[in-house]
């Protein structure tokens, strides 16, 4: 894979991050939740970069 298609991933990844985190905060109030979705999206996007 080269090394554009792993920065559009890692763009792709980024708005959700951004705008699925205030969301994600927004419903549920607490930071944790947060921080709980921001590693499942970091994780997801390490995957798919390593292969």
């Amino acid at each position: 894979m080269d090394i554009s298609r792993r920065l559009a991933i890692l763009i792709f990844f980024g708005v959700p991050a951004i705008v699925g985190g205030g969301i994600v905060y927004g419903a549920f109030g607490s930071m944790t939740a947060m921080w709980i979705y921001e590693i499942l999206l970091f994780i997801t996007a390490g995957a798919l970069i390593s292969r």
